[in-house]
């Protein structure tokens, strides 16, 4: 009989501890890496929405810069947003603007009169009429232009100059 006390006494003595060591656990925590549902409402998803916050911030100050930098004339270039979407953007240009192409960059002269800038003779191609506009060379109206050698650019010569602008450019 002191055998089977002195063993529930045992066995009583092993639940104690367990149960001590499970209240004193901490689930969740970097010791146990369970995922609960309250920890994914609470500390995940207020860093997530901080972290979407901040991303939000930084980029709205971005943006806001650039339209101030824009709109005040001292923003040095202006890069195309629809840079690789194939849509042809209208692009207009104060006299002694420059829309700088990139390679692959088409151009169509739509209002007003601009000249090809280029520090050869080789300076856009005409694909409308299948010539090279050379460097200073007037671009005609409504011949669509195609930039394949860096650096090219259109030049607007009056005060108010409209364009289609089609792939990587930027004003300046």
């Amino acid at each position: 009989m002191k055998k089977l006390k002195l063993a529930a006494a045992a066995l009583c003595l092993c639940f104690l501890f367990t149960a001590a060591y499970a209240a004193n656990a901490n689930p969740g925590g970097q010791s146990d890496p369970l995922v609960t549902l309250s920890y994914l409402n609470g500390n995940f998803t207020s860093q997530v929405k901080t972290m979407v916050d901040q991303t939000v911030t930084q980029r709205r100050a971005e943006m806001e810069q650039s339209l101030k930098n824009i709109l005040s004339g001292s923003g040095g270039a202006v890069t195309n947003p629809n840079t690789g979407s194939g849509i042809f953007t209208v692009v207009t240009l104060a006299q002694g603007q420059s829309l700088v192409g990139q390679v692959g960059c088409e151009v169509m002269l739509r209002i007003g009169t601009a000249s090809c800038v280029s520090e050869d003779s080789v300076g856009l191609i005409d694909t409308t009429s299948g010539n090279v506009l050379g460097n200073g060379q007037a671009l005609a109206v409504n011949h669509l232009y195609m930039v394949t050698i860096e650096p090219r650019s259109v030049k607007a010569t009056s005060g108010t100059v409209k364009v289609l602008a089609r792939g990587p450019y930027s004003i300046q």
